[in-house]
């Protein structure tokens, strides 16, 4: 089962991915297209070209997990636009709330906590 902690790389696909594409083929488009390696642990997020659907992929050590989501009416409203970037870091709450087809980037919550400089 893939567990979403805080802790977690999360890499979204800026561009759409022909959804035929499977484990192998999605594996080596993080190594070829977005230059990563999906042997890494982290999670990596692909939309179809209709942005009706999302898959993730995930090595845990063992092997790979994919996880497809579907909608059965609309299309996903949020993803990162174009911005000469083909992947977009987000936290674990910004995935939780895209796979409920909410707007990652106006969850108002609190920001991450990072080290005050003395």
């Amino acid at each position: 089962m893939i567990q979403i902690t805080p802790h977690m790389r999360i890499l979204l696909a800026v561009e759409p991915v022909d959804f035929r594409k499977g484990i192998d083929g999605l594996a080596r488009l993080c190594r070829v297209e977005l230059k990563s390696d999906s042997f890494s642990g982290y999670l990596f997020i692909f939309r179809n070209r209709r942005k009706t659907a999302i898959k993730i992929l995930m090595y845990d050590g063992q092997g790979y997990w994919i996880c497809h989501k579907r909608l059965s009416k609309g299309s996903f409203q949020w993803w990162p636009d174009k911005s000469g970037e083909s992947l977009k870091a987000l936290d674990a709450h910004e995935l939780r709330m895209l796979i409920w087809n909410g707007n990652p980037s106006a969850t108002g919550v609190a920001p991450m906590w990072r080290r005050i400089a003395a």
